[in-house]
């Protein structure tokens, strides 16, 4: 599966730099300091009715007792359902999350790793002010399911939670569009 993944993300660089479109938006969510996260995203518009973007988080979340340090990557595919161009409209996105992050118990100091591996759906809306400023509006389920490997001292007193199973992935990023 991360040979695939691997590809996926491979594939989507590729098509980034060889699309014919010259419509692009780098972005953060301006939500996630909320939980202690960073976000940025990029996106091109590959044609009028569909886009690419490649989004990557770094965390220091701390949920219960468990402190979660790591990233996240997030491949999705943007069908504009709009009559204006990509990447302005609203928009239905399929999406692909890898996430890695290093675990520390802070009761137990006990210290272990998760990855996991997801995908969901999201329905949005992007709006391009005076042709350079973005705002991207969006919400959908999601599904991620991990592993954690215990690294340093006893199994099952980790709680991830917060990142593996059911949940709903929103956001409000702002943006330069070029």
């Amino acid at each position: 599966m991360k040979k695939a993944f691997l590809l996926f993300i491979v594939g989507f660089v590729w098509c980034s730099f060889s699309a014919q479109a010259q419509s692009n938006v780098v972005k953060i969510n301006i939500i996630s300091p909320v939980f202690k996260t960073a976000s940025v995203f990029f996106e091109r518009a590959i044609n009028e009715e569909s886009s690419l973007q490649l989004g990557f988080f770094y965390t220091g979340y701390t949920g219960d007792d468990t402190k979660f340090r790591g990233f996240g990557i997030t491949p999705e595919y943007r069908f504009y359902l709009s009559e204006s161009a990509a990447p302005a409209g609203v928009y239905v996105a399929p999406f692909l999350r890898y996430q890695n992050f290093d675990l520390e118990d802070e009761l137990t100091l006990d210290e272990a790793t998760f990855s996991s591996f997801g995908g969901g759906l999201l329905i949005g809306r992007q709006w391009i002010f005076k042709e350079r400023v973005a705002l991207d509006i969006f919400i959908g389920p999601s599904y991620v399911s991990g592993d954690v490997e215990v690294t340093e001292g006893s199994e099952g007193t980790f709680n991830v939670d917060a990142f593996d199973g059911f949940g709903l992935r929103t956001g409000v990023t702002l943006g330069l569009a070029f």
